[in-house]
């Protein structure tokens, strides 16, 4: 029996959305958004249901990213998946953007890391199965590369640039670094299959976001360089 899920990230200014049917992703569609997603999401969405002929209930379950990224985004994403399946009567499931990170790796070990602006960085390590080695923190590069533990390591970003020179002269010097794309939905979508299959989606009333830090970020959010 076929599954359908209806995917999207609203995480950052780059997002996305995706339907995955038939065990695959048939269509993601990378968003671009600096000002916000709140008035652009659903025209994207019926543009995307249209072309495939589905209506916003034809799917068995929602997945979006639940962060951490903007705070205004991680609201907008969580809101529309819970919205529509609530009017379905379906279950969401949420997906952090650092597991849908990890889930374009092939190492044993796959230390994910996103820029948290500040100074910082999002940080975790999942393994193959994309279960959690070490848990999602906020902090500086430096301090988690710090904490990373040994085996057979790769990291994967969006952009590793800023991260290169704090690898110099350490242990992870030669370590491969795989490049994830900006467009999130398409893994999420595979992920929460994996989640609706072994019963683990929610009901959306349940569903909550995953900062990983104080409010106060969304002030920061925006790159300061422009």
């Amino acid at each position: 029996m076929s599954l359908r899920i209806l995917s999207l990230d609203t995480t950052s200014e780059f997002g996305s959305i995706a339907v995955f049917e038939d065990d695959r992703v048939v269509e993601e569609v990378p968003l671009y958004a600096p000002d916000g997603f709140s008035q652009l999401l659903y025209e994207h969405l019926a543009r995307l249901l249209g072309r495939h002929k589905r209506g916003v209930t034809d799917f068995d379950c929602y997945a979006s990213a639940s962060g951490p990224g903007s705070f205004t985004g991680v609201r907008v994403g969580l809101a529309a998946v819970k919205g529509l399946a609530e009017a379905a009567g379906k279950p969401v499931v949420a997906v952090s953007n650092l597991k849908a990170l990890a889930w374009f790796g092939s190492a044993p070990l796959r230390a994910v890391v996103l820029d948290a602006r500040r100074g910082e960085v999002y940080g975790a390590v999942y393994d193959a199965a994309l279960e959690p080695v070490l848990p999602e923190v906020v902090t500086r590069f430096s301090s988690w590369l710090a904490s990373l533990p040994e085996g057979e390591l790769e990291f994967i970003s969006k952009d590793f640039s800023p991260f290169r020179a704090a690898c110099a002269g350490t242990r992870f010097d030669a370590a491969p670094v795989v490049m994830a794309p900006r467009a999130l939905a398409g893994a999420i979508a595979s992920i929460a299959a994996g989640h609706y299959r072994v019963g683990k989606a929610s009901d959306p009333a349940s569903v909550d976001a995953n900062y990983v830090r104080r409010a106060d970020a969304e002030l920061f959010w925006r790159d300061p360089r422009g």
